[in-house]
């Protein structure tokens, strides 16, 4: 069985959703026979890419026209539901354009490090607050999963797996999903959000007595 997984790397919901969604598959029965694959989404594409200055409490007051308080409130929510899973989440983190991000996950499929790789993303972003847009801070956290440091650089100075990242995205599209997580399991049942485990256990279990 097969479970597709879109998620964005800034994505506070995505990170909670993975551990949930993680959680739930280490009690399903057939565990090992599941493959999963994640997809590149981005919540905010337009996003510049050389804008390195903003911090995603100042995103959210510009974008919800929220107060700083309002704005470190309702980050703080999301770390609560993040540290009841035992993640470790920092409030105020850089916010960047992810688009160089999914091109190196994709680049970790390859390799078959693409959990590794994103759980170490997710962890040098959202717990320890380090700039994961800066290509230093990519090299230096894909490396520490076993990708070749020089073949990290070749992706973020060309173009390499962008066709692919894109095609996740158009993919998204003709599926209909507009926020994530959003989880696809065997291309039949979906999953929208960042659901109990509970729920994602059901979901796992719907999905193996549904194939045929």
């Amino acid at each position: 069985m097969r479970v597709d997984i879109w998620s964005d790397i800034v994505c506070p919901w995505c990170y909670v959703g993975k551990a949930r969604f993680e959680k739930a598959l280490r009690g399903f029965a057939h565990r090992d026979e599941v493959e999963v694959v994640y997809h590149s989404f981005e919540l905010d594409p337009g996003y510049p890419a050389d804008k390195r200055s903003e911090t995603n409490l100042q995103m959210l007051a510009r974008k919800f026209g929220l107060s700083a308080a309002q704005a470190r409130s309702a980050d703080g929510q999301v770390a609560a539901l993040a540290h009841a899973e035992g993640l470790g989440f920092q409030v105020e983190r850089p916010i960047g354009n992810t688009f160089d991000l999914h091109r190196v996950i994709h680049l970790g499929l390859a390799k078959g490090v693409q959990r590794d790789l994103l759980t170490a993303m997710n962890e040098a972003y959202f717990a320890q607050a380090r700039p994961v847009f800066d290509p230093d801070v990519i090299t230096d956290v894909a490396a520490a999963v076993g990708l070749d440091p020089a073949a990290v650089r070749e992706v973020l100075d060309g173009d390499a797996w962008a066709d692919e990242a894109r095609q996740d995205e158009s993919q998204a599209q003709q599926i209909g999903i507009s926020g994530v997580p959003f989880l696809v399991l065997d291309m039949r049942l979906g999953v929208s959000g960042a659901q109990p485990t509970e729920l994602f256990a059901r979901a796992l279990d719907q999905a193996w007595e549904g194939r045929s």
